[in-house]
């Protein structure tokens, strides 16, 4: 995801529709920061300081309540909350 920090949001979006239709059907490692290009992946590997420190599902490692939880608060949850509110979900 560093390579479409410089992007707008819509071209971000753009290229990561593209990037998922590349993925099927593929074992695809992703190395992000940003928790919005992991949130689909089968399987997600939380680094601290270069050990795993966390590894599981996106949901699962929201009920953990550890360092993946405490990224997802920093970037996430308002954009998610506001989403559900509008959208009634």
């Amino acid at each position: 995801d560093d390579s479409t920090s410089s992007v707008d949001t819509e071209t971000e979006y753009l290229i990561q529709q593209a990037l998922e239709v590349l993925m099927q059907g593929r074992t695809t490692f992703i190395i992000a920061q940003r928790l919005l290009t992991l949130k689909n992946a089968d399987y997600i590997l939380v680094l601290d300081h270069g050990r795993i420190v966390e590894r599981g599902k996106h949901d699962t490692l929201l009920a953990n309540n550890g360092l993946y939880r405490e990224i997802y608060d920093l970037q996430l949850k308002d954009q998610e909350e506001f989403v559900e509110m509008e959208t009634g979900n």
